[in-house]
């Protein structure tokens, strides 16, 4: 028996003698029967899951699903020897899987490695334009080589190309065939609902994850392990700092509420607080809330609780207090570089009048936070604060401090915050998280959880 495999429009198209699939095709791992072609069909990140198949089964293969040229591709990077054990625990894996290291710990060093020793032809896809562009001219300078571009208004493709996660899962059905590696930048992203058929789509059976936090609340990081492999390497921030990350502190403030801003917050935290209780919900789950959210589609009360928890949480993150001792903490740190995080765009402006601080948000036009940034990287500017966008996708200029006024409290967040300021300092000099938190609130409790 022969068997011919075919990629077509994200699918891989598997004939058996051209003969259909019914009683002539062994069980293959995710093959269905196609009765419009009378051929078998899987999705295309199947397709090595096929081949190996076929190949224990001793049967007789025609691929024609990937075809690609060999890359000449050299690096001047050393890698470190956790990079090294990274890159080999990958490659164990069958060149499949996600590699999880902190923030500033060179992850792209390691990809960039691994598609020296693949030698094949690769995909990079990242979240961001800012990402995208960071890619492209690290790839550029290492290589000497026109990189390929997906995103940012243009669609140009090469032997190595990158692409925002928007623009691969467009694209995919008509290059998935181009490339047999694949890079999934911040690859906690794939978990997305759209995002996962770029993973489905795509038949380049090496596939590399890299993130500094990979497990999601929801639990789609399960998903992503079926699409791009286990996570076969782990480490923390704590694993690293002193040694190749700077050495921190993590300093908790507590500030109380005023009084009219605990009576308000009180008042509408016991609204959210009382509903969910009579309604049995726990929240010991992701769905939980989603729960909840549905119910206030029709039912006045879960809208009511919903809104009144939104607000307590407006209240304790902008404590009026918490601008009080950021005061200090500038004033505390003049010498150094700091970044100032929030949740809100609102108060990133008031602390912009308030500190004539640099303010960047998700209002803040590319040319503008490139200018801003750069600024903060030639020292024009000493400290900068933003709302939410510069947690991840954008290559920030060192700082050694960092406030955190506000935040989602998830562990990612907090992760990717302290990232920011771990790249080793010249001097050996240790970097200072400092996190505000609303006393006797719903902020105060996350933060002592995390800790």
């Amino acid at each position: 028996m022969t068997v011919r495999l075919a990629y077509e429009n994200g699918t891989i198209r598997v004939d058996a003698d051209g003969d259909g699939p019914e009683g002539s095709l062994p069980p293959l791992p995710g093959v269905e029967a196609d009765p419009r072609s009378g051929t078998g069909r899987a999705p295309g990140y199947r397709y090595a899951a096929i081949r190996r198949a076929l190949e224990v089964a001793g049967i007789h293969v025609e691929d024609r699903v990937l075809d690609l040229p060999s890359l000449e591709l050299t690096t001047d990077y050393d890698l470190r020897e956790y990079q090294r054990e990274a890159l080999a625990a990958w490659r164990d894996a069958g060149d499949r899987g996600v590699l999880e290291l902190p923030t500033g710990a060179g992850k792209t060093v390691v990809a960039i490695r691994a598609m020296v020793d693949l030698g094949v032809p690769t995909l990079v896809v990242v979240p961001t334009i800012d990402l995208l562009e960071q890619w492209q001219r690290e790839l550029e300078t290492e290589f000497g080589v026109p990189i390929g571009r997906f995103g940012g208004g243009e669609q140009r493709r090469e032997a190595i190309t990158v692409s925002t996660y928007d623009s691969a899962y467009l694209k995919a059905e008509s290059v998935g065939d181009a490339f047999g590696l694949v890079v999934f930048d911040e690859v906690h992203h794939l978990g997305g609902e759209g995002y996962r058929d770029v993973a489905r789509l795509l038949p380049a059976p090496a596939r590399l994850g890299l993130t500094a936090t990979f497990e999601r609340p929801d639990g789609a990081h399960e998903t992503i392990e079926g699409l791009v492999g286990d996570r076969v390497f782990s480490l923390a921030v704590d694993d690293l700092a002193g040694d190749h990350l700077a050495p921190y502190d993590i300093r908790r403030i507590e500030v109380e509420l005023t009084e009219a801003e605990r009576e308000r917050y009180d008042d509408h935290q016991s609204t959210f607080v009382d509903y969910v209780r009579e309604a049995g919900i726990t929240f010991t789950s992701g769905s939980d809330y989603q729960e909840l959210v549905k119910r206030s589609g029709n039912d006045p009360r879960a809208r009511e609780a919903l809104l009144a928890k939104a607000t307590a949480r407006e209240i304790m993150m902008n404590a009026e207090r918490k601008l009080d001792r950021l005061e200090s903490v500038l004033d505390r740190h003049r010498g150094d570089r700091v970044i100032v995080f929030t949740a809100h765009t609102d108060l990133v402006y008031r602390l912009s009048e308030r500190f004539l601080l640099p303010a960047i948000t998700a209002e803040t036009g590319a040319k503008e936070r490139r200018e801003v940034l750069e600024r903060f990287r030639d020292g024009t500017y000493s400290r900068v604060v933003a709302a939410n966008v510069l947690d991840e996708g954008v290559d920030v200029p060192d700082a050694n401090v960092a406030v955190v006024l506000s935040g989602s409290g998830s562990e990612r967040e907090f992760t990717q915050r302290l990232g920011r300021i771990l790249r080793p300092k010249a001097d050996d000099g240790r970097a200072t998280l400092y996190e505000v938190v609303s006393a006797e609130t719903a902020e105060e409790r996350v933060a002592s959880r995390r800790r």
